[in-house]
């Protein structure tokens, strides 16, 4: 029997073991970041959402009292042009 020496691992094979575990690594650490940010994104979405919804009530009174104020000024102005 001829002895060949001792077995030498493959290097590129654990170099891409390595690599595959490191990338499945940042993925599960990508993962639970997102997980934990999602809770305070919603939280904004919402707050964002009835800002809104508050800033457009506000800008209908605005538009409804200019309105009731150019109707007032009509009248006003009719009163004194028929008198």
């Amino acid at each position: 029997m001829i002895s060949r020496g001792p077995r030498r691992a493959n290097v590129v094979g654990v170099a891409y073991l390595i690599s595959g575990a490191l990338a499945a690594a940042c993925v599960v650490v990508l993962c639970m970041m997102l997980r934990r940010l999602a809770g305070p994104v919603r939280q904004l979405a919402a707050t964002m959402q009835r800002s809104r919804a508050d800033l457009a009530d506000r800008a209908g009174l605005l538009t409804a009292r200019v309105a009731a104020l150019r109707v007032a000024l009509d009248r006003r102005r009719r009163r004194r042009n028929a008198g």
